[in-house]
């Protein structure tokens, strides 16, 4: 067995000793053994005595156990669950205090059986956890515990973990859980299970916490082709910020505008949105979704893009006469919004024909009350008494729809006056005789001539 004393008498505070035991390969359950002794005449501590396992010459980390002052001799047990093939080495550390006294350490001895005080660890796994959840170590134990005993998760260069949960078997197994909260990288490395009972302290292996992001695509999808109802787009998501493997791709799509937005799983590297309004900017972005809970990634960059116009669905309904007159007529329809337009951008015409003068005229003009909740509209510079055929045409960039006709006779008005060249007389001994033509433009049904 080593031995190692410490005079601390005339050392100042801080000075080290230590006590390197040789490389322990065990492929089964051992114990290490050891006296040890802190004391000083004055009552002081003289010093701290320290214990580390390092394992595979790693990092030394925290010490696995300690104490800072014992009346008499004692005895503790390391139960080091470190197998075979990785290797590991105690180290016995004394750190002075300043104060005189002796820090002995004795019989230390490496017994081919469980310790009797302290529950050995079973093998502890690896735990990989996506960031912001909570991960969770299983130490499984051979041995028993009371409530005296303090476990804790022992992380090197990362912070400990305490105890979570508790379940007791039998007094020859216990399971004891330990939770990293809200992981995040910074809390991935390696971490061991820890008890420290009455007479001594029990070590597990290191497991590795290993702390995934969930993938976010780099870039936004891509635009294939756009419809009036429909969006095709390329995914365009082989990049991203985060860890693989992406075992699920959906896509979420938004109204620029408005609070509507939907979400679908996709399972090829092209989709075809569907459903959509038309003459509408969406916002359309990718979600990636890793292994495990809290894996699916916050939606990549956005692309936005409008949707073409429709065809309208029809025309103008219930074209109706508002006002006739002899040079004019007013007309109303049924107001209509983007229901029936399908576009943002459209315009209304008043298409009206006439017979004048022997020949069918056809005008149109546009008519700008197509927002009104009572539109209507006003065509001028008619010919009295004429029928006039009107229709109205809805039209967008993508198609025209045309209301019913409606034929409208305008009202009479004044005749023109007899063309004076026209009046013939004939005299007789009793009487004129007059003869004309009738007026250029008659306006209505003459009902009388005076003379």
């Amino acid at each position: 067995g080593s031995f190692m004393l410490v005079n601390t008498s005339g050392r100042f505070a801080g000075q080290k000793a230590h006590l390197l035991l040789p490389h322990l390969k065990e492929n089964d359950t051992h114990c290490i053994d050891f006296h040890y002794y802190v004391s000083s005449k004055s009552g002081s501590s003289p010093g701290t005595l320290n214990i580390y396992v390092k394992v595979n010459d790693g990092p030394i980390g925290n010490p696995i156990w300690n104490t800072s002052l014992t009346a008499t001799w004692n005895r503790a047990e390391l139960a080091i669950s470190t197998f075979w093939p990785n290797f590991y080495q105690v180290v016995f550390e004394v750190v002075t205090s300043g104060h005189p006294g002796y820090v002995a350490i004795d019989e230390v001895k490496v017994l081919g059986h469980p310790c009797t005080k302290t529950p050995h660890f079973l093998r502890l796994q690896s735990v990989e956890v996506n960031a912001g959840q909570f991960a969770t170590f299983q130490c499984t134990a051979n041995g028993g515990t009371d409530s005296g005993d303090r476990l804790w998760l022992q992380g090197i260069y990362v912070r400990d973990a305490p105890l979570k949960d508790i379940k007791v078997f039998n007094f020859r197994r216990f399971v004891a859980l330990f939770s990293v909260v809200n992981a995040t990288k910074r809390d991935a490395g390696n971490y061991r299970c820890m008890i420290r009972t009455e007479g001594g302290v029990g070590v597990s292996n290191y497991a590795e916490l290993i702390v995934k992001e969930p993938p976010v695509p780099i870039a936004p999808p891509q635009l294939s082709s756009v419809g009036a109802t429909y969006l095709w787009i390329q995914l365009n998501a082989n990049s991203i910020n985060g860890d693989g493997p992406i075992i699920q791709r959906e896509v979420e799509y938004r109204t620029s505008s408005g609070s509507w937005y939907d979400i679908q799983p996709v399972d090829s590297t092209s989709y075809k949105i569907g459903h959509l309004d038309p003459d509408t900017e969406y916002e359309i972005s990718v979600l990636l979704t890793r292994p495990g809970e809290g894996g699916t990634g916050s939606p990549g960059p956005a692309l936005k893009t409008r949707t073409k116009c429709a065809d309208p669905m029809r025309g103008p309904r219930k074209l109706e006469v508002v006002e006739i007159k002899s040079r004019q007529i007013t007309i109303c329809w049924e107001p209509f919004g983007y229901n029936v337009t399908r576009c943002h951008r459209y315009n209304l015409t008043v298409h009206y024909r006439y017979q004048a003068g022997g020949q069918e005229q056809v005008r149109e003009e546009v008519s700008w009350d197509t927002e009104s909740s009572h539109p209507q509209h006003t065509i001028t510079n008619l010919s009295p008494y004429t029928n006039v055929s009107i229709k109205l045409v809805l039209m967008n960039p993508e198609g025209r729809k045309e209301s019913q006709e409606l034929v409208v006779q305008t009202d009479e008005d004044v005749p023109s006056a007899v063309p004076l060249e026209s009046i013939q007389g004939s005299t007789f001994e009793e009487k004129i005789f007059l003869q004309w033509r009738e007026p250029a433009q008659t306006y209505g049904v003459i009902t009388l001539y005076e003379v």
